[in-house]
């Protein structure tokens, strides 16, 4: 079984759609850059392999290449905490 398929089924639904929607974020800021996955992946020091897996929102993926891809297209996150009223 796959890494991710085994994450998914230990984490809520809510949590696999923002892995989705970060992936699918990160897919639209690097193809409005013009910039092909093996320059993502360059640009990231990583395999294209990881762009993929971030793009198509695998969840096995390290949060810091997920966040770094979103760095590098100039998108930024804000964690809200549930008890917090939405305040970061």
């Amino acid at each position: 079984m796959a890494k991710g398929k085994r994450i998914s089924a230990d984490i809520g639904g809510d949590a696999i759609q923002a892995i989705k929607e970060l992936g699918a974020a990160a897919k639209l800021a690097r193809t409005s850059a013009g910039e092909g996955q093996a320059a993502a992946a360059a640009r990231l020091g990583v395999h294209v392999q990881t762009i993929a897996r971030i793009e198509s929102g695998e969840p096995g993926v390290a949060i810091g290449h997920v966040l770094g891809m979103l760095a590098l297209y100039g998108i930024s996150t804000q964690l809200q905490h549930p008890d917090a009223g939405g305040a970061a």
